[in-house]
């Protein structure tokens, strides 16, 4: 039996009848079509499913849609939802170069948001372990740690 729900996904809200067994991940790619939120290793090894609850970093292959009834979603098109300006941290990325394929980017774009509305200026050894969940096959990583220190810069402080 279908569950009626409503998800709050980047500042808008969709009510939405979902299969209980359905995760977050489907829903968002398969319903609402969101599709920068990608679907890899389906067991939250990868982090390429990374989207952010609440604020929160979760992984969305593990998440069940209906448990997510009421809360609000970040996905990688919240991060320039009106797509005329990138987010700081898209802008170091593609500055810096640390996209290659692209398909760990929207994980490691919702990680490093965690991370810095967190923490504003973090040490290359804390970007390292806030991108830890989130594996690239492309970059080595270097690149991803100085678009991350390099939005840090970027980005103004939450009051």
């Amino acid at each position: 039996m279908k569950h009626e729900i409503t998800l709050h996904v980047n500042g808008d809200e969709y009510p939405i009848a979902v299969d209980p067994w359905r995760t977050l991940n489907e829903v968002l790619r398969e319903d609402l079509n969101l599709t920068g939120t990608k679907f890899g290793c389906g067991s939250g090894d990868c982090g390429a499913c990374t989207v952010l609850v609440e604020g929160r970093s979760v992984n969305s292959c593990l998440t069940l849609a209906v448990e997510m009834d009421g809360r609000e979603i970040t996905t990688v098109e919240g991060l320039a939802p009106s797509g005329e300006r990138l987010h700081p941290i898209q802008e170091a990325f593609v500055e810096r170069g640390a996209i290659q394929c692209g398909f760990c980017t929207p994980g490691m774009e919702l990680s490093a948001l965690h991370l810095l509305e967190k923490n504003p200026k973090p040490t290359e050894a804390e970007i390292r372990s806030a991108i830890s969940g989130n594996l690239c096959r492309c970059t080595g990583y270097n690149k991803i740690v100085e678009a991350v220190a390099d939005a840090a810069g970027r980005m103004k402080p939450k009051k």
